[in-house]
């Protein structure tokens, strides 16, 4: 049975619709955020950085980052995104942006530090986001899960 190591919840400031995590040591994320973005699909995996299209231009979106002994499911709710992907992160740490806004000042720090990550990615709350935030900022709304496991 899969062991849930850590999990860490943090607010991520979203802006222009963007935003990413990356590899905290960004000498190792060959295009960091947020060159190469482009409003386009939910997701988007790059060497040591995922970069996220929210459904909101400005807001602040909840992001839970679970590190996992083994693979799991994904967790219990109805999202409206899903993703599986990869990420390689060598520093353990993580940070997460926004488009202009720049990293949350401390790193999500990965417990384990294989290299290479399996990656799930739910979010929830798109369709209220994007309803919501065409008025005003909105804190919260949009919720993003991400459960890391070593990479067999």
């Amino acid at each position: 049975m899969a062991e849930l190591i850590s999990r860490e919840v943090v607010r991520v400031p979203v802006d222009y619709y963007g935003l990413a995590v990356e590899d905290w040591d960004d000498s190792q994320v060959p295009v960091p955020f947020p060159e190469d973005w482009e409003q386009g699909p939910f997701l988007t995996a790059h060497p040591g950085r995922l970069s996220f299209t929210s459904a909101g231009h400005t807001h602040s979106a909840t992001m839970t980052i679970e590190v996992w002994d083994q693979p799991v499911p994904a967790p219990p709710g109805d999202w409206d995104e899903s993703e599986l992907t990869e990420m390689r992160c060598t520093s353990g740490q993580l940070q997460a942006r926004g488009l202009t806004s720049g990293p949350w000042p401390d790193p999500v720090r990965l417990p384990d530090k294989p290299e290479t990550w399996a990656v799930r990615v739910v979010c929830g709350g798109r369709a209220e986001v994007a309803e919501q935030s065409r008025d005003r900022a909105v804190d919260g709304v949009e919720r993003y899960v991400l459960q890391l496991w070593p990479k067999a």
